[in-house]
């Protein structure tokens, strides 16, 4: 509760993860399909958005690296949302695997830069001379997940009624993947 800058981002970032993973959790490809009628969003959908961003944010941003499949040979000029809409073919075990391996990847990216740089890590990410930090990088992720769990919190109290701000104690919070 009273830790280091990077403790507390860090921190903040897997608690916005773990509460994402309780939203989508357990459900089969109609619970992670579903969409309020005033939206295009679904779970699923989410899953493979976040999927998407974590590795464009530590991989593209970060290191000037290409980012992974199946970002890299996605069709973004047939389809600018190919992120959303392509999840409605993917399986539930799809969709948890894509976003699981990420979240591994990109753990390992961020103890990377910490390591060759900290939080002040000029990332590859800029506009002429000014470089984007790892802080930034941090921040953007932390805001993107915080957006997304929210638009998460409707759709799953919507497909079965599960309701709340964090999860249960007896989730391995503040691991999700665990």
């Amino acid at each position: 509760m009273a830790g280091t800058e990077v403790e507390h981002l860090l921190a903040s970032l897997e608690r916005l993860r773990a509460t994402f993973a309780w939203k989508v959790r357990g459900l089969a490809a109609a619970g992670l399909s579903y969409r309020l009628p005033s939206s295009a969003l679904s779970l699923g959908r989410l899953l493979k958005h976040l999927s998407r961003a974590e590795d464009e944010m530590f991989t593209r941003k970060l290191w000037g690296e290409p980012v992974s499949e199946p970002w890299r040979s996605a069709p973004w000029d047939d389809d600018p949302d190919w992120d959303f809409t392509s999840a409605d073919d993917d399986s539930p075990e799809e969709l948890y695997a894509m976003w699981t391996t990420t979240i591994i990847r990109s753990r390992a990216s961020v103890q990377r830069a910490l390591v060759e740089g900290g939080l002040d890590l000029e990332t590859h990410l800029g506009w002429g001379d000014n470089h984007v930090s790892l802080r930034r990088l941090l921040f953007d992720l932390i805001e993107e997940y915080g957006r997304h769990t929210g638009h998460a919190d409707l759709l799953r109290e919507s497909v079965d009624g599960l309701t709340g701000e964090d999860p249960p104690s007896d989730l391995a919070w503040p691991d999700p993947l665990a």
